[in-house]
């Protein structure tokens, strides 16, 4: 990718003034573009950050959208917004507030201005701030007028008159002409942010390229964009955030989102492995993705079975594992709830199987497009019966990769279903990775069973499905027709070694603790705790808290506050060595978008009095607040 800009001259409107506007330099900036869930806000904050990463800045974006398919338009509840914070340095959050707030309805102004600093730049798009759009969100005067924005910099641009008098020589009907007024808006922050334009140019005519008028219509758009930016007298200044050229080890770099980081985790795993993989789901939101990434990749031996429903999209996939594949299942919290006997199935089965939970809202259908981590003691224990499972916890939208990478290994070598617990902020959100070398990746290569494993007291030789490697306690995967290794499978208590059917209760007691020894003896990494100060407070972190936790311990740090943090990815079995690292500090915090599930479980096995700090608001936590509340408990 390019990491040069130039601004074409050649698409510059005919007349257009050539005189020299101020730049900036800024070290960062945050934008958010807002509008209604039918005005392409998603589609325009994704190009804006596609080419920002091929620029070479530090990206990291929140994109916020209905759960209905298509509210009310100019509703509140039908506002749909893409913030993005780019800079010349290494960042880990979306923002806490927008510095740019592009406002296409008074509808996505109301629902964000309170969210906004003072001395906030605003662009409005004028055309819509008609009465009844005012009124259908409550505003009895316009905003605009009313002097309630004169803390702001207001920029009124009327963007739907603009795009459509830039688009006269496109035929199509006004209607239509009106669809690419996103494309305007993001002209003219390209040009106000010194954006690179070839990219969306190309983009813009692969999009439709079977649709040329739309393309052209696009294009004309998001050039006339850029050409007001560069003649209008509202727009004085320009700004220009230079590439994190330090932030970055080096290496080829791509912007990736959660889910697609964790698609091509598992094409890699299957492909390191040396296995078919295949996928059994359900569609279910901020899961879906997955799916629809992976249906791409059949020239990399990937099936995808879209089921008709969650449970039989696990039974699918449990049926692979039993085939031989790297069998996969993703879903969000309500579908990990009816998968649950089967993931039980699993591990009386004991072959490996990845259940992905991308989590958000709850309980029930909840918040289907926000995020939570609530479902950590749902995938602990939402089983009947002692059915361990081992837990892991992507950080960032680039972990994803290398998590799903290591929930194969896990399940693999230990021949034990996975837990890996995504969710909303991460899947849909995205930032800078480095794509890695060949030799950096591991090696998850298996054996399958060849032939027979026990020798029976009168000298035959059998094949015993439950006789285990005395390292890892996993059993033997053996594949289906292979002569000589027919066994039973199911899901009442097999017997130890032979896997009959057992009653026994000696048996079963062994069978389960012997399941649950398996699980406590996978080898994970040790945790390392981050105290360059020898502090007394200890922040713990899982999953997607990591960005929010590290800005906010970075923030007390240049403040001179002393406090250290460690961050857990696997949540069971937790580090060998956590215990001894909570019991050096005398007060240990643990930030969580739930209401204390990881602390109640770091009380109950370490007793140690871990102080919860909690939210579950559908929203990540914001960096200022979580410093505040961090410093208080430094403190108290």
């Amino acid at each position: 990718m390019s990491s040069t800009h130039r601004s074409p001259s050649e698409q510059r409107a005919p007349g257009a003034s050539t005189r020299t506007k101020d730049v900036r330099r800024l070290d960062r900036v945050i934008i958010r573009f807002a509008g209604d869930s039918g005005d392409g806000m998603q589609l325009t904050g994704d190009r804006f950050t596609s080419e920002t990463a091929s620029f070479g800045n530090d990206l990291s974006t929140l994109p916020d959208f209905p759960a209905e398919i298509r509210a009310p338009a100019g509703t509140l509840p039908g506002v749909s917004s893409f913030q993005l914070h780019f800079a010349d340095h290494d960042i880990l959050t979306p923002g806490d507030a927008p510095d740019v707030l592009v406002a296409m309805n008074p509808a996505a102004l109301k629902a964000n201005v309170g969210d906004l600093p003072r001395g906030a730049e605003i662009i409005v798009n004028t055309d819509e701030f008609t009465q009844r759009a005012l009124r259908k969100v409550g505003y009895t005067e316009s905003p605009l007028e009313d002097g309630s924005l004169d803390g702001y910099h207001l920029h009124p641009v009327p963007l739907t008159t603009l795009t459509v008098e830039a688009l006269k020589k496109v035929d199509l009907p006004r209607k239509e002409a009106e669809r690419s007024k996103n494309m305007f808006a993001l002209g003219l922050l390209s040009w106000m942010y010194h954006r690179p334009t070839e990219g969306t140019e190309r983009f813009l005519r692969a999009k439709f390229a079977k649709k040329p008028e739309i393309a052209e219509a696009n294009l004309a758009a998001f050039r006339a964009g850029w050409n007001f930016g560069e003649t209008t007298e509202d727009f004085a200044v320009s700004y220009e955030i230079a590439p994190a050229t330090t932030a970055f080890p080096p290496g080829e770099y791509r912007n990736i989102s959660g889910n697609l980081a964790l698609a091509y985790g598992l094409i890699t795993a299957s492909r390191r492995a040396d296995l078919p993989l295949f996928l059994g789901s359900y569609p279910i939101t901020p899961a879906s993705d997955i799916l629809h990434e992976l249906s791409r990749h059949k020239n990399f031996g990937v099936r995808t079975f879209q089921a008709e429903d969650e449970i039989a999209g696990i039974g699918a996939a449990l049926g692979a594992a039993f085939g031989g594949s790297l069998a996969v299942t993703t879903t969000s919290g309500p579908g990990v709830a009816l998968k649950s006997e089967t993931i039980g199935l699993a591990v009386s089965l004991e072959l490996p199987l990845l259940v992905v939970d991308i989590q958000r809202g709850g309980p029930s259908t909840g918040l289907p497009t926000k995020t939570e981590q609530a479902d950590l003691l749902q995938a602990m224990y939402g089983r009947n019966g002692e059915a361990p499972v081992p837990v892991i916890a992507p950080c960032t939208p680039a972990d994803c990769f290398d998590a799903a990478l290591e929930a194969a290994r896990i399940a693999l070598t230990y021949r034990t279903p996975v837990m890996l617990l995504s969710d909303g902020y991460l899947a849909n959100g995205s930032e800078p990775w480095r794509i890695p070398e060949l030799d950096e990746l591991p090696d998850l290569s298996v054996r399958f069973a060849q032939g027979p494993n026990h020798t029976l007291p009168d000298g035959t030789e059998a094949f015993w499905p439950y006789k285990r490697d005395p390292r890892t306690l996993a059993r033997p995967w053996a594949i289906p027709g292979t002569p000589g290794l027919e066994h039973r499978i199911g899901g009442i208590e097999k017997q130890d070694g032979t896997g009959n059917i057992s009653y026994d209760p000696a048996n079963h007691e062994f069978m389960v603790r012997t399941r649950q020894a398996k699980v406590d003896g996978i080898a994970v990494p040790d945790v390392e705790a981050d105290d360059p100060h020898g502090a007394r407070t200890l922040v713990l972190g899982w999953g997607s808290t990591y960005g929010p936790v590290t800005a906010a311990v970075r923030r007390l740090r240049t403040a001179g506050e002393s406090i250290a943090q460690a961050h857990l990815r696997h949540l069971n079995p937790f580090p060998r060595n956590l215990g001894a690292v909570l019991k050096r500090y005398d007060k240990v915090v643990v930030p969580e978008m739930n209401l204390g599930q990881l602390a109640t479980l770091i009380r109950a096995k370490y007793l140690v009095d871990a102080h919860s700090h909690h939210q579950v608001n559908g929203m990540p936590f914001k960096a200022e607040q979580l410093a505040a509340a961090l410093k208080e408990a430094i403190h108290d």
